[in-house]
């Protein structure tokens, strides 16, 4: 079988579940699959899109859930400690969607995680095309659709926050201000991240407070006590 796909042995592996919990949410329909001469296959690209929705439409509770899963066996992810020197930028200077991109993908070379930022730029902007990040609550969460290892020193994020806001798409109309750019080195650590950070979106307050800061450190050290208060 390909590498990137999964059957239930694999999948259910992948996801902390046992296998007939899988088969039953397969056969529901709850998990993108397809039989293949009898057989039960899952993309991995797939079911990478699946899990990043599944955390999307989560309460705060479901969340918390989630993240214990993915952390299984792991050490916890702390987002301000993947956040390195010279990865915010208050105020993003941008005005458009295609300059937000360029520069996330520039901000985040800057801080010589990312070696290619061109490559990073156009793979943010196919991801983009296929399925926007832009969330209702003015946030967009950009990762290109596949971790790419080899243009990343390590994992880590970025984080642009727009004085205006900038039409970002997403379906809902809403003007976007806050960036976080996800740079991963492998799906797993990207989904570990996401979670984590999507709890820290749903925590009263903290975005509100976050638009209020005006330069790097003062969001380093919000993000860092709201963490505290996640844990």
């Amino acid at each position: 079988m390909p590498h990137s796909n999964f059957d239930i042995p694999k999948l259910a592996k992948y996801l902390h579940l046992n296998e007939k919990e899988v088969q039953k949410l397969a056969e529901r329909g709850d998990l993108p699959g397809r039989k293949i001469q009898g057989a039960w296959v899952f993309s991995q690209d797939e079911i990478h899109h699946w899990w990043e929705k599944k955390i999307g439409i989560s309460s705060h509770g479901d969340l918390e859930a989630v993240e214990v899963v993915l952390a299984e066996e792991e050490s916890p992810v702390s987002l301000v400690d993947l956040i390195p020197e010279g990865g915010i930028e208050i105020p993003l200077a941008a005005r458009t969607k295609d300059s937000v991109i360029r520069s996330m993908s520039a901000l985040a070379a800057s801080t010589g995680l990312l070696w290619d930022a061109d490559k990073m730029a156009e793979a943010l902007k196919k991801r983009e095309d296929l399925h926007p990040t832009a969330l209702d609550n003015g946030v967009a969460l950009l990762h290109p659709r596949r971790p790419m290892s080899a243009i990343l020193g390590e994992t880590f994020l970025a984080l642009g926050i727009s004085s205006s806001g900038v039409p970002f798409g997403g379906g809902f109309g809403n003007l976007t201000d806050i960036f976080f750019l996800l740079c991963s080195t492998d799906d797993r650590i990207h989904l570990r991240i996401l979670a984590r950070l999507s709890r820290l979106l749903t925590l009263p307050g903290f975005l509100d407070e976050l638009r209020t800061k005006e330069d790097a450190t003062a969001a380093r050290d919000w993000i860092a006590e709201s963490e505290e208060k996640i844990d």
